[in-house]
C-alpha cells in the first residue's frame, strides 16, 4: 500500500517539475516583447527616412526616459532595456535594430556584462559580441557609431566586482582600437565623464556610481549629435 508521505513528495515533485517547465516555456531571455509592439507599430522606413536607433543597456534605456524631448526633437529611436548585456543584445539585434532598416546604429555596450548581469566576465567573448553586431549591421549596409563603455567606480548590486575600472579601461581601448582600424567613428563618453581622481564617473553627472542624470546625457548629446550626423 502507498504511503501518504509517498504520494505527497510524488506530487511535490510532479509539481516542481511542471512548474520549471512552464517557467523555462515562457522565459524570455533577450526581452524579444520589450519592444515588440514598438516595432511593429514603426513598419519600414517611409521613402527617404534616415533612422538611428540606439542600442544598449539601462543607459540608453535611461537616456530616452530622462530626455525623450532629445530623441523625438532628433527622430532617434532608443532599443535599451535595463540590466542587458552584450549576448542579450545579440539576440534581440535582428527585432530590435536589423528589421527596422536604420541609416545609423549607435551601440552602447559592456557595463553588464563587466557587472557579470549574466555570468561571469570574459573580455574575449564581450568584444567578440561587439564585433559580431558590428558586422550584421553592416551586411545589412548600417552605418555603426561605437560609444565607450562609461566610467562606473562599482556596481552596487555587484559588490564582488572590485576592479571595475580596469575592466571598462581595457574594454574600451580594445574597441576604440578596432573602431579605428576598420573606419568606424568611435565616441568618449567615457573621459568626458571621467571623475577629477579618474577612478569612476564624475558625481556631478551621476546620482550614484553608473547610471547618468539629466547633466551627464547632456554631454553625451553634445558627443554623439555631430557623430550620427556625419553618417546621415
Amino acid at each position: 500500500m502507498i504511503s501518504l508521505k509517498t504520494i505527497v513528495l510524488a506530487a511535490a515533485c510532479s509539481l516542481l517539475t511542471c512548474t520549471t517547465a512552464t517557467a523555462q516555456n515562457h522565459n524570455d531571455f533577450a526581452n524579444y516583447r520589450r519592444y515588440a509592439q514598438e516595432n511593429a507599430r514603426l513598419g519600414k522606413p517611409a521613402k527617404g527616412e534616415k533612422r538611428v536607433v540606439f542600442m544598449g543597456n539601462s543607459i540608453t534605456e535611461g537616456w530616452v526616459n530622462t530626455h525623450p524631448e532629445f530623441f523625438k526633437k532628433h527622430g532617434y529611436i532608443g532599443r535599451g532595456i535595463g540590466g542587458q548585456t552584450s549576448y542579450q543584445f545579440l539576440m534581440r539585434f535582428r527585432e530590435d535594430v536589423i528589421n527596422l532598416e536604420p541609416r545609423v546604429l549607435v551601440l552602447n555596450y559592456g557595463t553588464n556584462d563587466i557587472a557579470e548581469n549574466t555570468g561571469p566576465y570574459n573580455e574575449d567573448i564581450t568584444y567578440g559580441n561587439i564585433l559580431s553586431m558590428v558586422e550584421l549591421a553592416r551586411a545589412h549596409k548600417i552605418r555603426v557609431i561605437l560609444t565607450s563603455t562609461l566610467p562606473a567606480r562599482n556596481f552596487g548590486w555587484r559588490p564582488s566586482v572590485t576592479d571595475a575600472m580596469k575592466k571598462i579601461r581595457s574594454l574600451n581601448a580594445r574597441v576604440k582600437a578596432y573602431a579605428e582600424k576598420n573606419g568606424i567613428q568611435y565616441v568618449d563618453y567615457f573621459t568626458a565623464l571621467l571623475a577629477p581622481d579618474k577612478e569612476g564617473m564624475d558625481s556631478k553627472y551621476t546620482p550614484e556610481t553608473v547610471h547618468p542624470n539629466g547633466a551627464g546625457y547632456d554631454v553625451m548629446e553634445k558627443l554623439i549629435v555631430p557623430a550620427i550626423e556625419k553618417e546621415l
